[in-house]
């Protein structure tokens, strides 16, 4: 029986507890130099009940990359305006993506450094998220200009965002808010990008 004025954690936050300081350890240690015990001793819990819950090391590591895939994917939808122009809805696209990634350091560090260089299967799983953010920004760019001719626009856009929030997190001395970077990224594009995408009708 449990001791008295003592709570049972759901299951869920008790997941949630587990991943938060995988994420964590994931992304300062990297993966091999990684630990269940140490993740168990930051969750708090014993290394059992890691291990019940999520069964092994490499499970776990997929469950930080899609925790953190869909809340970065969320983020960039969530952030675009519908029924603004092109360039209102490209621009509010890349702040979100760049509040996120400086909101969430390690949950981009699991995604951009770790999951990349560990290998497969996990390589395989951010690639599926970027396949998913290019789509979604490829049909931004199709629905503004009539074509579906876009893929290199996306492409290009999407990998420079990409190495734009690298690069942010790997120089703290930049000092670039998500709202510069977001503006250096649309300085940068939106010239190449207002060729293929006609100006908004005037109201």
């Amino acid at each position: 029986m449990a001791a008295a004025g003592s709570r049972r954690v759901p299951r869920a936050e008790r997941e949630r507890q587990m991943l938060d300081a995988a994420v964590a350890t994931f992304a300062r240690r990297g993966y091999r130099a990684a630990s269940m015990d140490g993740i168990a001793e930051a969750a708090g819990v014993s290394k059992p009940l890691v291990y019940l819950y999520l069964n092994s090391k490499d499970e776990l590591f997929s469950a930080c990359i899609r925790r953190e895939a869909a809340a970065l994917t969320a983020a960039v939808r969530d952030a675009v305006q519908d029924g603004a122009t092109p360039e209102v809805q490209l621009r509010s696209g890349l702040l979100g993506f760049f509040e996120h990634t400086a909101a969430h350091p390690d949950g981009w560090t699991i995604l951009y450094s770790q999951a990349r260089t560990v290998g497969e299967p996990f390589a395989a799983e951010v690639a599926a998220l970027r396949a998913e953010i290019v789509d979604f920004v490829a049909a931004l760019i199709a629905a503004a200009c009539g074509s579906q001719e876009v893929a290199g626009y996306a492409h290009a856009l999407v990998g420079a965002a990409e190495s734009l929030a690298g690069w942010a997190a790997s120089s703290p001395s930049a000092d670039r808010s998500p709202k510069d970077l977001a503006a250096t990224l649309m300085t940068l594009a939106w010239s190449g990008l207002a060729t293929a995408v006609p100006p908004a009708p005037a109201s």
